[in-house]
C-alpha cells in the first residue's frame, strides 16, 4: 500500500527519540548471550515492568524466549567502548563475556557485567512479535547499583539505531 510517507522525515523523527545504551544478557545452562540494546523503557510502577526491543534473529531473543528471563545493565557515560564490544557475537572465556568480567545474578544466575553501574533481573510477562524486533515486557525481580553514574545516551555516541 502506497502511503506517500516522507521516508527521510520518518527516519529523522524516529532517530530523534532519546535512548540510553544497555547490555542485555540471557543464559540457558552453559549457553550465554549478551548484546548492546537501546530500545528500553520502564512500562509500569506496580508491578515494576520494563519494555524492550529485542532483535528476533538474535541469540539473545532465542535464549530469552526459551528461559523467560533476562538481565539488563545500564552503561555509564564513559563506557562507549564496552557498548561497542557487545555489537559482535558473544564469546565466553571463563568469567568474561567479550573480554569483560561478569558474575552470576542473585536470582537467576544470569551474567551481570561487574564494570557497569546499574543492573536488574527480570522475568518475561509478554512478548509481541510485531516486526524484526520483538517487544518484550518483563517484570523486574531484583536490581542493584554498583556506583552512581550518568548513563550513556545513544545521541552522545554519534551512532544511530532507528528510523
Amino acid at each position: 500500500m502506497e502511503t506517500g510517507m516522507d521516508l527521510e522525515a520518518k527516519k529523522k523523527v524516529l532517530r530523534s527519540f532519546t535512548y540510553g545504551l544497555y547490555i542485555l544478557t540471557a543464559r540457558d545452562g552453559e549457553d550465554y548471550a549478551a548484546g548492546t540494546v537501546n530500545w528500553v523503557t520502564q512500562a509500569s510502577f506496580t508491578p515494576p515492568l520494563v519494555a524492550l526491543g529485542v532483535k528476533r534473529d538474535s541469540r539473545l531473543h532465542e535464549l530469552i524466549q526459551r528461559t523467560g528471563r533476562l538481565a539488563l545493565m545500564t552503561l555509564a557515560q564513559d563506557q562507549k567502548q564496552i557498548a561497542q564490544d557487545f555489537f559482535k557475537p558473544t564469546v565466553r572465556e571463563g568469567s568474561t563475556l567479550n573480554g569483560h568480567p561478569f558474575e552470576p545474578s542473585p536470582t537467576f544466575g544470569l551474567p551481570l557485567l561487574t564494570e557497569l553501574p546499574y543492573w536488574l533481573e527480570a522475568e518475561v510477562r509478554h512478548t509481541y512479535e510485531g516486526g524484526d524486533h520483538s517487544v518484550v515486557v518483563a517484570e523486574v525481580v531484583e536490581a542493584g547499583v554498583r556506583q552512581e553514574a550518568k548513563p550513556l545516551i545513544l545521541w552522545d555516541t554519534g551512532w544511530f539505531y532507528g528510523g
